[in-house]
């Protein structure tokens, strides 16, 4: 009897907790179908909030992430559209194209961010889940042929800025060459400046010394005034002592 009371009891609570269950999603449900038709009337803010409100009657719902993630899309609310559809883009639960949709849409939302290496890899993912995917596969050339262009820019900026940098050190070792140089012809213009000074001197002195000597003629005069002088001592002498004294050397 009380094995049976036991079953009795969880077939009572496995009956109820089923029917918990089934109400959760059927709300979950309804809100989603709310949600898809204010989508379609473009409210997408009202889309947001009942979508949201479904997730929380079912946090594994992906109809309600998916719809959620579209819904912030319009609103431009990029990174959170990226983080939902990351959290479903590998559910080994839904089909290959399903995958492949969410692969899209996700590499949409990260070219809206500018990451583009990012949808790039996610539009390559929708590719390989649905080959005939053709908004794919042009997704994926634009964005690949734009991160080409984008690092010829960025290489061609960097050859820009090298060359400029170039120039400018070119620039500044020119300037201090030319400031070395007149340091130097500076230092020269000091040293040379006592020698020319001494050299000013030994010139006024060799001038004073020039116009202190003598020319030859002044020096005959001074020699004939000195003979003169001793012709008269002698005479003088000779007038005192009565001898005769030569007055001139004989050579």
């Amino acid at each position: 009897m009380r094995s049976v009371a036991k079953y009795i009891v969880v077939a009572l609570l496995t009956l109820f907790v089923g029917g918990e269950v089934s109400a959760q999603q059927m709300k979950e449900r309804g809100l989603v179908r709310k949600g898809n038709r204010q989508f379609k009337r473009e409210q997408f803010e009202k889309s947001v909030d009942s979508y949201q409100r479904a997730l929380q009657h079912d946090s594994t719902s992906f109809e309600a992430k998916y719809d959620l993630a579209s819904a912030l899309y319009r609103t431009e609310r990029y990174e959170k559209a990226e983080k939902t559809l990351l959290g479903i883009v590998n559910d080994t639960t839904r089909t290959e194209l399903e995958r492949g949709e969410v692969a899209y849409n996700l590499g949409n939302t990260q070219f809206a961010q500018q990451k583009y290496k990012e949808a790039l890899s996610s539009y390559r993912q929708a590719m390989r889940c649905n080959p005939n995917d053709e908004d794919a596969k042009f997704n994926y050339a634009f964005t690949k042929r734009l991160i080409q262009q984008q690092e010829q820019q960025q290489q061609q900026q960097n050859q820009d800025q090298n060359q400029d940098n170039k120039e400018q050190n070119q620039d500044k070792q020119d300037q201090q060459n030319q400031q070395d140089k007149q340091n130097e012809n500076k230092q020269d213009q000091q040293q040379q400046q006592p020698q020319s000074q001494d050299g000013k001197e030994e010139q006024q002195q060799g001038e004073q010394r020039s116009e202190g000597a003598m020319t030859p003629e002044q020096q005959e005069a001074l020699l004939q005034a000195i003979q003169a002088e001793e012709d008269k001592t002698q005479d003088k002498l000779k007038e005192k002592a009565g001898v005769l004294i030569r007055g001139s050397k004989n050579w």
